[in-house]
Parts: C-alpha cells; sequence; structure tokens
C-alpha cells in the first residue's frame, strides 16, 4: 500500500464500512465461538444464559448447558478477543515504529522473551511466588526486545549506515533473539519439568485457550483497552514515525518519550496475552498488512480497525482448533499459521504487484 493511497476514496469507503461492520462480526464471532465445541449448543440458549446471568431473566435453560456457556466457552471467546486485538496493534506499533512491514511481537522476540519469562516464573520458581506469571511475561518482552534494539544497533552501527542495512539489522537481531529465548525456554523445561509438565507447556507454548477463565478475562480485555487508547491517542505520531524519527521531531513530536511509551505498551501487551493463552504468531504480521489494504495506512482509522479485525480472526481461529479435527483441541498457534502463512504470500504478491504498476 502506498503513502499515496492514504487518503484515496476506495480506502475512505472501505474503512468506514469495516468499521461499521466488524464491531457486529465480533458479537457474531464470540456468539458463535460460545456456541461451537464438541457440544454444539443453540444461540438461543447462548443468548438465554447471557440474559439469565445479567440480566436474572429467568429462562429456562439446562444447568449443564449454561455451565459449559458461561463458565467455559464466554470467557474463552473473550479472551481470545482481547488476545488477537492486542497482539495485532502491536503488529501496527513496531510496523510503524521501525518502518519495516516484517515487525511483528513474534519476529522480533517479544513474544518468544515473554514465553521465557512466563516459564521461568511458574517451572523454574524464580521469585517463590513473589512474581506473578504475567509479571514474568512482561519483564522477559522488555528484556528481549531491549537486547535485540541493542544487537541491531551494534550491527547497524558497524554496517553501512542505510535504509535497508538498519532494516536488515533488526531483522536479523529479532531472528537471533527469538532463538536465543526460545532455546533458553526449551533449556529450563528440560532441566526442571516432568513429563506432564513438559507436555502442558509445549502445548500452552503453542497457543492454548482451554484454561482461560473469567480470572483471565480482566487482565487482557483491560491490556487490551488500555493499548488501542494508548495508540490510538498516538494516531498521529504513528502516521510520522511511518516517514522516520527525524520527519517526526520536524513535526514537533518528542520521538524518544513516545517512541519509548509505545515500545512499552507494546512489551505489557504481549506480556500480558503470552501469560494467559501462549506465544501465538503471525496475527501481529498478518492482520495489519490486511487493514492497510481495507482502510489505508492512517492511523485513525488503521488502530480500530486492526483491534477489531484481530479479535474477530482470534475468536474465528479458536473455534477452527476445536472443530478442525473432530474430538481433539489444535493450538491456536497451529491454526494462525496455517491462514497467516498463505495470507501474508498474497499480502506480498499483492503488495511487489502494486509497487511494479
Amino acid at each position: 500500500m502506498h503513502m499515496s493511497d492514504v487518503g484515496s476514496p476506495q480506502a475512505f469507503r472501505r474503512g468506514h464500512l469495516w468499521l461499521w461492520l466488524s464491531p457486529w462480526m465480533l458479537l457474531a464471532a464470540i456468539l458463535f465461538g460460545t456456541a461451537i465445541g464438541e457440544t454444539r449448543i443453540p444461540l438461543s440458549v447462548v443468548m438465554e444464559t447471557v440474559a439469565n446471568r445479567l440480566w436474572d431473566a429467568g429462562y429456562p435453560v439446562n444447568r449443564i448447558d449454561e455451565g459449559i456457556i458461561w463458565s467455559y466457552r464466554l470467557s474463552r471467546a473473550i479472551v481470545a478477543a482481547a488476545c488477537g486485538a492486542g497482539l495485532a496493534l502491536t503488529g501496527v506499533v513496531l510496523q510503524a515504529l521501525l518502518r519495516n512491514p516484517l515487525a511483528d511481537p513474534y519476529l522480533m522476540g517479544l513474544s518468544a522473551g515473554a514465553s521465557t519469562g512466563a516459564v521461568v516464573v511458574t517451572v523454574a520458581g524464580l521469585g517463590a511466588g513473589a512474581i506473578s506469571m504475567s509479571l514474568g511475561a512482561l519483564i522477559g518482552a522488555l528484556v528481549a526486545f531491549a537486547l535485540v534494539a541493542l544487537l541491531a544497533q551494534v550491527v547497524a552501527g558497524r554496517a553501512d549506515t542505510g535504509r535497508g542495512s538498519q532494516a536488515a539489522a533488526i531483522i536479523l537481531a529479532g531472528i537471533a533473539g527469538s532463538q536465543l529465548f526460545n532455546a533458553l525456554t526449551a533449556f529450563i523445561i528440560a532441566r526442571t519439568a516432568n513429563a506432564e509438565q513438559a507436555r502442558g507447556i509445549m502445548f500452552w507454548l503453542m497457543g492454548n485457550l482451554s484454561g482461560t477463565r473469567w480470572e483471565d478475562v480482566g487482565a487482557t480485555v483491560l491490556a487490551a483497552l488500555a493499548g488501542a487508547a494508548v495508540c490510538f491517542w498516538h494516531r498521529r505520531s504513528l502516521d510520522a514515525f511511518t516517514f522516520g524519527a527525524d520527519s517526526a521531531a520536524s513535526l514537533g513530536i518528542a520521538v524518544r518519550p513516545v517512541r519509548g511509551l509505545l515500545i512499552t505498551v507494546t512489551a505489557v501487551m504481549v506480556g500480558v496475552m503470552v501469560s494467559k493463552v501462549g506465544s501465538i504468531g503471525f496475527v501481529g504480521l498478518v492482520v495489519p498488512h490486511a487493514m492497510r489494504f481495507l482502510v489505508g495506512t492512517r492511523h485513525d482509522r488503521l488502530v480500530p480497525a486492526t483491534a477489531l479485525a484481530g479479535a474477530v480472526f482470534l475468536v474465528v481461529a479458536d473455534v477452527l482448533s476445536r472443530v478442525i479435527v473432530p474430538g481433539q483441541v489444535l493450538p491456536i498457534g497451529v491454526i494462525t499459521a496455517l491462514v497467516g502463512a498463505p495470507a501474508f504470500a498474497l499480502i506480498l504478491v499483492h503488495g511487489r504487484r502494486a509497487r511494479g504498476r
């Protein structure tokens, strides 16, 4: 998508259409995510259960169905929506700040660092219970990003100082950081976890929503809403950063404080989401690119559109993870990769053809 497409009438119309339709699509996805599973429950029963719980409507609902809907599936769907929104927003922020279309929390090492932090706290017992899993994941994400940024700065400083070399340095540093923290995670699991723990952790690391409950809803929804609010508040700054830090500074933006705040918010979102559902790839990479095609590159439309699209995408992926193999639940990261990899290939082909015209 070219910067000239920012104000095109087509992008403007698509953006308004998506922003009007996406909340209804999200509501529909959550309802279907609550109804679909090993036991199919009619949508009418889902809505009656919600009405009973929220407004004491008094509908006659089977207690087993009510328990499945309220205690398991609805909370799971809401957590999936919040995590999808948060992970998609991290891709928007990183791609703008780093001016790199391949930047996302998975590639930049944030997800791997958060996974390592969570595993260190839960399996190795670091902190003796004083540090929560979410805090451990947040610390891991911040450490990973600091390491990747330092390595990229050293590599770029020793190479030619061109835009291409800086972008390549960031990507290579991110790959190295991801591999390092993935290796650390595997080492900790191999040294401290028993066979049952190792199996459960490896399944969780590929993305797992099976254990989410209402206690997880507050943290994930708060992180997603707060992150979206901060990103939307700094939408003009994100627009400016897409042209480079020097351009942003010339427009009166305090580059270092704003960049530090946005990176911190990104790390917080990744840390919270990974601590709840594990490491899920491709959401932060594919969804922002798809939304740029639909709504354009201006962040006043891109931020809300990406958050809503990420929420819908992960809820649908969670539904597919439960039904694609009868009698078995797949890690949600498998579904996002199966969908995200071909989708990203199509986006790359489309972008190459657009640049060729």
